[in-house]
């Protein structure tokens, strides 16, 4: 009874037609929400995120300030990674504003929700929303990329259409970023080959190692005081050994550039945890929890 009345008639169609919806709010005073309604035992049930109002920024989220540089970029692909409430939209947000702040770009973004909302200031950024602005992610994709954007944020890419458009948009002069839900950097590349024929695989790939710029993965850690949570983050970045492992199918041996990476600004997921451990923000058992390779990390950590 207390967030039925703020869906609006096509939100309330969505939850009739698939059980669930996501949708943001507003209210003078207290600030913008993220709501996930859903059915649980035969009931409505609802989860309430508050969103900051004000955007963060990469020191803010404590994380890595070389990423700053991927916002730099004129063209390319920047994915973020993870499961959800990893903190991903947060630090696309950082990203989005330091091109705000940095450059007179044109951005537009692609979100279902819009969780934060930016101001313009050396930026003109407009913010399309799924479903109140526009029925898909696909079909605006499409025709943005008619409006002349320089930077285009795609909320998350589900679709092999959405990514088949965003390949396209980051070859071709656009800086695109977005999210997927896969575990590790790896994991996305493969994700996004996957979602394509096994006959356009060739082809895709190609694109793939020719678009993208960087991947991280990311994750919320608990800190050893109980209260803060730390991002561990993976970070992949586009070197030529990079792309060509991509384009050749070598996706195996990506781990081992990953690790020996540093100089080009990667990192492993068990390299983070264990600079989080070293620094006494988590302790051991939590790195055990949240790391993607225990005999990594034990090494690391040895």
């Amino acid at each position: 009874g207390l967030v039925l009345p703020l869906l609006e008639t096509h939100q309330a169609e969505e939850l009739q037609r698939n059980k669930t919806v996501d949708f943001g709010f507003f209210r003078e005073s207290l600030g913008r929400f993220r709501v996930n309604i859903h059915h649980q035992r035969g009931t409505l049930a609802a989860c309430i995120r508050l969103l900051p109002s004000r955007i963060p920024t990469l020191e803010s989220l404590h994380l890595p300030g070389h990423l700053a540089r991927l916002a730099e970029r004129r063209q390319g692909m920047v994915l973020l990674t993870g499961p959800t409430g990893c903190g991903k939209s947060s630090t696309l947000a950082a990203l989005i504003d330091i091109v705000n702040t940095r450059r007179a770009a044109h951005v537009v973004t692609i979100e279902d929700p819009v969780e934060y909302q930016h101001t313009n200031r050396s930026a003109v950024i407009e913010q399309i929303e799924v479903g109140r602005d526009t029925p898909d992610f696909a079909i605006t994709l499409r025709s943005i990329m008619r409006q002349s954007p320089d930077v285009i944020l795609v909320g998350e890419m589900r679709d092999a259409e959405t990514m088949a458009t965003a390949l396209t948009a980051a070859e071709t002069g656009h800086l695109v970023l977005s999210t997927l839900h896969t575990n590790d950097t790896i994991q996305s590349v493969s994700r996004i080959l996957d979602s394509f024929p096994s006959s356009n695989q060739p082809q895709i790939r190609q694109q793939v190692s020719l678009a993208l710029v960087a991947v991280i993965a990311q994750q919320l850690v608990p800190g050893v005081d109980g209260v803060m949570r730390w991002p561990a983050t993976e970070i992949m970045i586009a070197t030529d050994a990079v792309r060509s492992l991509i384009r050749k199918g070598d996706d195996h041996q990506l781990r081992s550039s990953l690790s020996v990476g540093k100089n080009e600004g990667m990192m492993t997921m068990e390299q983070s945890l264990v600079e989080l451990v070293r620094a006494g923000r988590i302790d051991r058992e939590t790195a055990f929890a949240h790391c993607y390779r225990t005999d990594d990390l034990q090494r690391y950590l040895a």
